[in-house]
């Protein structure tokens, strides 16, 4: 059995990341468009805002799937002895800050 990482990973995982400020965007323009669609079959200039805020709420919502998904990750992560942080270490380095100020 191969060990090996895929060949393409790293560029999925740009693409990935690139995609979130994609879909804020493209989220957003689809609100702009409902907006103008319901301005169009209303006549009510004021529909227009109810897309925008439409798409503004897709946008955030997208941004908080994103931010779940990472935290999913490093919770993981964390998990892994290699990268605990004992509390002994962090007293005694807040110590010599400590040292170091006077």
């Amino acid at each position: 059995m191969s060990t090996e990482e895929p060949k393409f990973k790293k560029i999925a995982q740009g693409a990935d990341s690139l995609s979130l400020g994609i879909s804020i965007v493209v989220a957003i323009l689809i609100g702009v468009g409902i907006g103008f669609g319901l301005r169009n079959i209303t006549g009510v200039w004021w529909t227009l805002w109810i897309g925008v805020f439409i798409g503004i709420a897709a946008a955030v919502l997208n941004v908080y799937k994103a931010y779940a998904k990472q935290k999913k990750v490093f919770d993981e992560l964390a998990k892994d002895p290699r990268y605990t942080y004992k509390k002994e270490q962090q007293d005694k380095y807040d110590a010599e800050d400590e040292d170091d100020k006077y």
